[in-house]
């Protein structure tokens, strides 16, 4: 057994494959980008001996190995190219017991590539609520491979699993079945050329590399001009095909479930209270009326409740910068240090209270299975935007950092809707223009009391919020005609069952967006401060060295404080961020801005 395996953890959306992830790594957990694409990759280290430390990769959700999406193509590129860095020694698939036939789908393709394979049945409780008892015992013999009964939520079954897995990496077995689906039995002329030229050894990995060749990283342009050729040659015709093949593995998955799933009678149907509650959150109006509540809500919260670790911050920053003054000598590289660094640092921490706040509550929301309602109401609205229901979450994200909520937008499928969404979602009103909104609202906005929890200030919060949505809806309707793709906007979701959020999940999920922020945005937050400031502290000419000199003749009467402020404003004005000012100022003038307001927009 290798001393680092690689595992991937596959799966469907939305059947826990990441509370598996997070379960098995903890905060250990490494985010990064899968190598030649712009998708996110999470891995983590899983002890499964004193000798053994695998690598844990948790790949992108999907319903097929034929991709539908950007990440979604990930996984087939990785799981057809034994070259790959992230290459599995063991496959985990993840399942929804409840819905266990159309999971098995997934299951047989992974198996057919002939690779070690561990099936998880997770959600079980949600198959007792629909009366289903899933014999894994008899499943697992009728596929050849283990099969383990897992809570991805609480962590059971963990044990099992490891057992498992390292049962498949000291003595792989394949399924029961050489192939499910065999596409040698209809095209053998066409399979064995490119087994033959290839120096691939499985029909199924064969069968990809003729159909999914355009997508795969891996094939080189020659390569792919022969797989053309082979096509034509051998009259393949490729969306037939994979209609046929799907439709053959759901024969072959009947067969496979018909004694390894049944109905009990003895188990009490779960009360239908969650249609009811579908029938008003996915109301055409309420629906709307509920969304609006949960924003308002979030953004009181967030208005109410972050300001005051943010105080507390922003004193102990200030507090910090004072006591380096008071310790360190005087001179450029103390300045450099606490007006610079310090103060590019405290740029930073300062936001984390608000981007915290925002994400816990819609971590809970998605924990909850509130947000999937969210994206197929909004989806209708949206598409009438040229974006679908997806760019509600990057666009939500963008109200505490632009940057992850950029990220976010690469799992729309689409090239135009997730071109469309990273435009627009910068203008929506990040966590950066948070402290500027609460000062000129409490200076202009009374703190009434509306509706009890909810202050005139919190309303006037969520108004500007609102407007930056607009903003960003009406600029992707402005610019959509000008985005131009062959690809046909699709949004196909599936309904999750509503659960109560884990905090240990909602709490990985914080931790993760606001390291994003601070090892993403945040060295370019604290790069661009000391720029600025070597820009407004330096200029050209002795003009800056000679400030003091020249305020003093010009303005003998100063003294003070006052002396102070036009000795700070004259170096600013003289400096190199000054200039600059100075020069954008005949652009910005109609605006009614100066040079001033110039270097604050920098």
């Amino acid at each position: 057994m290798k001393k680092n395996p690689i595992i991937a953890i596959v799966g469907n959306p939305n059947i826990g494959k990441s509370s598996l992830f997070n379960q098995l790594t903890g905060l250990r957990q490494k985010v990064g980008n899968f190598p030649s694409v712009t998708v996110e990759k999470k891995s983590g280290p899983w002890m499964l001996n004193d000798a053994t430390e695998a690598v844990v990769v948790d790949l992108p959700g999907l319903y097929s190995l034929y991709p539908k999406a950007l990440d979604e193509r990930v996984v087939i590129d990785i799981l057809a190219n034994p070259s790959h860095q992230d290459y599995p020694d063991v496959v985990v698939v993840v399942a929804d017991a409840s819905n266990l036939k159309r999971n098995l789908l997934l299951f047989t393709q992974v198996a057919d590539l002939g690779l070690p394979v561990v099936l998880a049945l997770n959600m079980l409780d949600v198959a007792r609520d629909k009366n289903l008892q899933v014999n894994a015992v008899k499943l697992a013999m009728k596929l050849g491979v283990p099969v383990v009964r897992i809570n991805a939520r609480v962590g059971e079954g963990l044990d099992q699993l490891k057992q498992a897995v390292v049962q498949q990496l000291e003595s792989p077995k394949i399924s029961v079945e050489k192939y499910y689906f065999n596409p040698a039995e209809q095209f053998p002329e066409l399979i064995d050329e490119v087994k033959r030229t290839n120096a691939i050894s499985n029909n199924y990995l064969a069968l990809h590399h003729v159909q999914q060749h355009d997508i795969f990283s891996f094939v080189s342009h020659e390569k792919r001009v022969a797989y053309d050729k082979m096509i034509e040659k051998h009259g393949f015709k490729e969306s037939g095909f994979q209609a046929a093949e799907t439709m053959h593995r759901y024969a072959v998955i009947d067969g496979l479930v018909k004694d390894s799933v049944k109905t009990v009678a003895e188990f009490l149907v779960k009360p239908l209270w969650t249609r009811r509650l579908d029938k008003v959150l996915l109301h055409p109006f309420w629906g709307y009326a509920v969304f609006l509540a949960v924003l308002l809500v979030i953004f009181q919260a967030v208005f109410t409740f972050a300001s005051y670790p943010m105080d507390l911050i922003d004193a102990g920053m200030a507090s910090l910068n004072d006591w380096l003054k008071a310790k360190l000598p005087e001179g450029a590289l103390t300045d450099l240090l606490t007006d610079g660094l310090v103060a590019g640092i405290g740029g930073v921490v300062i936001f984390i209270p608000q981007i915290a706040f925002l994400f816990f509550l819609v971590s809970l929301l998605e924990e909850s299975g509130y947000m999937a309602r969210v994206m197929v109401i909004m989806d209708k609205l949206m598409r009438k935007f040229g974006l679908n229901g997806r760019s509600v979450v990057p666009l939500i994200s963008g109200v505490a950092c632009a940057v992850p909520a950029i990220m976010a937008a690469r799992s729309i499928g689409n090239r135009k809707e997730r071109l469309l969404t990273i435009l627009v979602t910068p203008l929506m009103s990040c966590s950066a223009r948070l402290p500027i909104y609460t000062v000129l609202i409490a200076l202009v906005v009374p703190s009434t009391a509306v509706l009890g929890f909810f202050t005139l200030q919190g309303l006037t919060l969520m108004g500007l919020y609102l407007l930056g949505l607009i903003s960003a809806l009406v600029s992707a309707w402005a610019i959509k005609g000008r985005v131009e793709s062959a690809e046909t906007g699709y949004f196909v979701m599936e309904m999750p069952t509503y659960q109560i959020p884990r905090w240990y999940h909602v709490g990985i999920a914080v931790w993760d967006s606001v390291k994003s922020f601070v090892t993403q945005a945040g060295k370019i937050i604290v790069a661009i401060s000391i720029i600025l400031w070597v820009l407004a502290t330096y200029g050209p000419g002795d003009a800056i060295s000679k400030a003091e000199e020249t305020i003093q003749k010009e303005q003998p009467t100063l003294k003070g404080a006052e002396m102070e402020n036009a000795v700070a404003a004259y170096k600013l004005e003289h400096s190199y961020a000054g200039h600059f000012g100075k020069f954008i100022e005949p652009a910005i003038a109609p605006l009614g801005y100066d040079w001033k307001i110039g270097i604050a927009l920098l």
